[in-house]
């Protein structure tokens, strides 16, 4: 790690659509502020990654079962189908409102089913499949096309327990290490660290979404400056259930 961090915006990357080589407008977007260097570390936004995957649902599309219409209190049922449909489990709910876990084992807000940013009123956008794997092949493609390794976090928005306000966490990650385990090392006062572990991936996920922001289209950012290379994923920050005091 160096002792200065930057956080770039990638801009001009137009409305993506489905099939879009997304780590080629990646790079062609790097290429107007000097193009990646080794150990960059690329954040992309979800969102971004699920429209080039194609997960993205119609409501015209979509029946709602009796169990949606009960939660939807007065909302679009239909929302709420495609909410129980991306869930593994539902956590709790204050109708509209459902907190779930996904199917990759994620709990968040809805099951990360979000309308914002999408195409239309009736469009909504749901996670990628297998976010690691997205994350893995944007970086074998943007190797493929620069010869520079970078590592690569798609990014989301969650909210957090006993926290107000969201900040990006990652979903998916390929390239480097998502979570440093501190155990056994010791502080500056030679005490020995027991249970600290760094979600270091989540922390570049953050930095990332302050010059990426929420309405200013743009769906990237190039973390520099941090030496983080490693074999990590994005389920490694999954709390494993027995150690969910939360449920």
């Amino acid at each position: 790690m160096t002792g200065e961090i930057r956080v770039i915006p990638l801009r001009g990357i137009a409305e993506l659509e489905e099939d879009d080589d997304l780590a080629a407008l990646l790079v062609s977007a790097s290429g107007r502020v000097g193009g990646f260097e080794p150990y960059d570390v690329v954040v992309i936004a979800q969102k971004a990654v699920s429209k080039v995957e194609g997960r993205v649902v119609d409501l015209s599309e979509i029946e709602p079962s009796p169990r949606a219409r009960e939660l939807a209190a007065g909302e679009d049922p239909r929302r709420i189908e495609v909410i129980l449909h991306e869930s593994r489990e539902i956590i709790r709910t204050r109708p509209p409102l459902v907190i779930a876990e996904t199917q990759h084992g994620f709990v968040c807000a809805s099951a990360g089913v979000d309308a914002s940013n999408a195409k239309g009123r009736d469009t909504l956008i749901l996670l990628p499949v297998d976010p690691d794997a997205s994350a893995r092949r944007l970086r074998d493609r943007i190797h493929e096309l620069t010869g520079i390794d970078v590592g690569v976090i798609v990014s989301d928005s969650f909210g957090r327990a006993w926290r107000r306000g969201t900040t990006d966490v990652a979903l998916g990650v390929s390239g480097i290490v998502a979570l440093r385990d501190l155990k056994g090392e010791r502080d500056s006062m030679g005490y020995e660290l027991h249970a600290t572990e760094i979600a270091i991936a989540d922390e570049m996920a953050g930095a990332a979404q302050l010059v990426m922001g929420k309405t200013d289209g743009i769906p990237a950012a190039i973390v520099r400056g941090l030496t983080a290379a490693g074999d990590g994923h994005g389920s490694d920050l999954v709390m494993p259930r027995e150690r969910d005091l939360f449920r």
